[in-house]
C-alpha cells in the first residue's frame, strides 16, 4: 500500500474522525473541514487519480458515491441537499494522491455548479 496520509489512516498509523468503514473503503471527516458537514470518501484499493482508473474499477467510483448518498441518508441532511466532489491532479485541488469523494453539506453551498 502507498504512504500518504489517507493509507497511513487505512492502516491506523494516524488517528480519523472515522464514520464509516467496510471492506472497500473507509470515510471520515476532513480536517480542514469546508462546510459544516465534510466527510473524505477513500477506497481502500489504492488509485492515485481519477485518470489512472481502469473501467474495471468503474465499482470504486460507484461504492464511494452510494456510501456518500447513504451516509447523507442515514445522518439526515438527504433531503436538504449535498456535494459530492472529485478532484484530479493539481490544478484540480487535488492535494492527496489516492482518489476519494468529498461529501459537503450542512448549509447552502453556492458558487460553482449551483446554476447561477
Amino acid at each position: 500500500m502507498s504512504d500518504t496520509v489517507f493509507h497511513k489512516i487505512i492502516r491506523r498509523e494516524i488517528p480519523a474522525d472515522i464514520v464509516f468503514e467496510d471492506e472497500h473503503l473507509i470515510a471520515f471527516r476532513d480536517i480542514s473541514p469546508q462546510a459544516p458537514v465534510h466527510v473524505l470518501f477513500v477506497p481502500k484499493q489504492t488509485v492515485a487519480t481519477l485518470n489512472d482508473l481502469e473501467p474495471s474499477q468503474a465499482e470504486t467510483v460507484g461504492r464511494l458515491v452510494t456510501a456518500a448518498a447513504a451516509y447523507a441518508k442515514r445522518e439526515g441532511f438527504a433531503d436538504d441537499g449535498y456535494r459530492v466532489v472529485m478532484n484530479c491532479n493539481g490544478n484540480g485541488g487535488q492535494t492527496v494522491f489516492q482518489i476519494h469523494l468529498h461529501l459537503l453539506a450542512g448549509a447552502p453551498l453556492g458558487g460553482f455548479g449551483t446554476g447561477r
